[in-house]
């Protein structure tokens, strides 16, 4: 959809001018003894929140109890917006400003109910959870993150015209005209006591690895350039537009690395890059890494300022405050000082404004997860899933390649064997022996990943299955080996391990990285490097993401628009009784020099 120019030109008017403030936020110029008067101040303070993830409650959808977690962190909306109030009655309303730096409609039960089950898109459908939260606490305007486009561009422009505010992306251009396919920016005025104006804008800029993530959501239709690139385009124009005060909302980390390797020119995690080489920012705040920055200084490296940058903790579980100083000499505002600093949502109540605007939305979507669907045999759980072959992540494998193997059946690759990838998504996934919900199999699967079919030669996969093997420290041989450092090498995330189902394999861990792979089988023999197989992949992987050699530009043979945590659901339904001995083998392990660890 191209950009409404009357529109985009309304929605970056300014908001709030003509609003008379009080309190300390400014002091005005007095003169002592007859000398020269003090400069004008003026104070006010942006709030932002990132990867919110369809966390509007307290709320655990997948165990159906209040959220908690080690650190007892809470989540959702309702708090941020109790903070939120917070701050405002303290500074004056009409002297903050609220952001947020992207995904926002993906990540809960609640989000994926109004985007499938009863979706946002249908005839006379309902408005999102998180367009009437986002609305009812104020958001001034949101940076456009990768998951926004995991449900389509439909269903994104509808959300998008359900918000009160703007939903930027300087760098989502339409593929075809290379113009914004969404506003760059917002601008506003804020009035201080004087009467004067600050004029602040803040441009909004999205994750190029949505090119990767959603292609089939975006290729021909979008394109996303780097931030860098964009935010040099973009930032002396909204100086020469009269910005007092630049700030950048960005869904990009801050660590200037790229999951995806090089697959795509532009930096992943490129914010304090984007900090360093492009003057005129003031403050960043920063998404998508899923870390908490309460405040980071970046100096620019052509004007030598101090920018400031800051990630609020996902889901809801952190505000930044970042407090600006300003100060008026010779007809101009000059940024003096700029902070920043975060706030616990586990130190305030849900605001019952927000949970009883959405009552009737959380009500209809506990009952929904709350189906009992099927049964199981036995137990299954992904506690130990990292280290260990366990028979929920077998579970997955063995759905995706029945899948696979039946949708390939009477066609030209019905003879070749069929082998399943899978990850641990959540070590707190399980599923009860007896009755099984929908929130229970929907906990193995958190995010919207469809099914592919590719087809890799034995050597591909043995290499695959090496890079694999990265996530795992390299540990000596002899002595015992905890757990909880044996994964995650290189800050590698569980979702970038994979599981090769069908294979019998080790790992020495003793081993350098890249050569760990031991004893490759397929039923019972070596695996020959020449052999082809296909493997049941997801579209995340399958489209280069976590960089796996071989399988982006692997044979695509087949694949479905179905979410795989359906898949998985209609399976169960239809099977009515998981047996886990159908499944369920201790096909790889970890060893050192041979020996298994556990």
């Amino acid at each position: 959809m191209p950009l409404n120019r009357r529109k985009f030109l309304g929605r970056s008017a300014a908001t709030g001018a003509g609003v008379a403030l009080t309190g300390a936020a400014a002091a005005p110029a007095v003169a002592h003894g007859g000398g020269r008067p003090h400069p004008e101040r003026y104070a006010f303070t942006v709030m932002g929140t990132t990867d919110l993830h369809g966390n509007v409650f307290n709320w655990d959808y997948f165990t159906d109890a209040e959220f908690d977690d080690k650190a007892h962190n809470d989540v959702g909306l309702a708090k941020i917006s109790t903070l939120v109030e917070q701050v405002r009655r303290e500074k004056g309303r009409c002297n903050t400003l609220l952001i947020d730096a992207g995904d926002t409609i993906q990540g809960t039960q609640l989000s994926y109910y109004y985007a499938k089950v009863d979706p946002i898109t249908g005839a006379g459908g309902p408005v999102h959870p998180m367009a009437q939260a986002m609305n009812a606490i104020g958001y001034d305007a949101a940076a456009l993150g990768n998951h926004e486009f995991n449900y389509g561009i439909p269903l994104l422009r509808k959300f998008q015209e359900q918000c009160d505010f703007p939903l930027l992306g300087a760098n989502a251009l339409d593929a075809r005209t290379l113009r914004p396919a969404f506003p760059p920016y917002w601008m506003t005025r804020l009035r201080t006591p004087r009467g004067r104006e600050v004029k602040v804008a803040v441009l909004g800029l999205t994750n190029p690895g949505i090119a990767i993530w959603d292609k089939a959501h975006v290729q021909g239709r979008m394109t996303f350039p780097g931030l860098e690139e964009q935010a040099a385009k973009w930032v002396p124009k909204l100086r020469s537009m009269g910005a007092d005060v630049v700030i950048v909302s960005a869904h990009s980390g801050s660590s200037g690395t790229s999951s995806y390797g090089d697959q795509l020119p532009y930096v992943e995690n490129a914010a304090a890059l984007v900090a360093e080489r492009v003057p005129g920012i003031d403050a960043i705040l920063v998404g998508h890494a899923h870390t908490e920055i309460p405040e980071y200084r970046v100096v620019n490296e052509e004007t030598g300022a101090e920018v400031v940058l800051s990630e609020p903790l996902k889901w809801g579980q952190r505000l930044t405050l970042f407090d600006f100083e300003l100060v008026r000499a010779r007809g101009r505002w000059t940024v003096e000082s700029v902070s920043a600093r975060v706030l616990n949502s586990n130190a305030v109540a849900e605001d019952p404004r927000i949970t009883g605007l959405l009552g009737d939305e959380h009500r209809k979507v506990v009952a929904y997860v709350n189906q009992v669907i099927g049964s199981s045999t036995a137990a299954m759980a992904a506690a130990e899933a990292p280290y260990r072959d366990t028979a929920i992540i077998d579970f997955i494998n063995h759905v995706q390649a029945e899948t696979v193997r039946a949708a390939l059946a009477g066609s030209e690759h019905a003879g070749l064997p069929v082998l399943s990838q899978a990850s641990c998504f959540s070590r707190t996934a399980a599923i009860p022996a007896g009755p099984v919900t929908i929130r229970e199999v929907a906990g193995l699967y958190p995010f919207e990943n469809t099914l592919e079919a590719r087809v890799l030669t034995g050597a591909q996969l043995r290499e695959y299955l090496e890079f694999s093997a990265r996530y795992y420290v390299r540990t000596a041989p002899g002595g015992e080996v905890d757990p909880a450092g044996l994964t995650n090498a290189g800050g590698t995330p569980d979702y970038n391990y994979d599981v090769v189902g069908g294979l019998s394999y080790e790992i020495d861990v003793a081993k350098e990285p890249g050569a760990r792979i031991a004893n490759l089988a397929f039923e019972g023999a070596p695996v020959d490097p020449a052999a082809r197989f296909v493997l049941a992949v997801n579209n995340y992987r399958a489209s280069g993401g976590g960089n796996f050699p071989h399988i982006a530009g692997a044979p695509q043979v087949w694949a479905n628009s179905e979410e795989i945590r359906n898949t998985i659901i209609g399976w169960v339904k239809a099977e009515g009784t998981i047996d886990v001995s159908a499944f369920a083998s201790v096909d790889w392990k970890l060893t050192r020099e041979g020996a298994p660890i556990f």
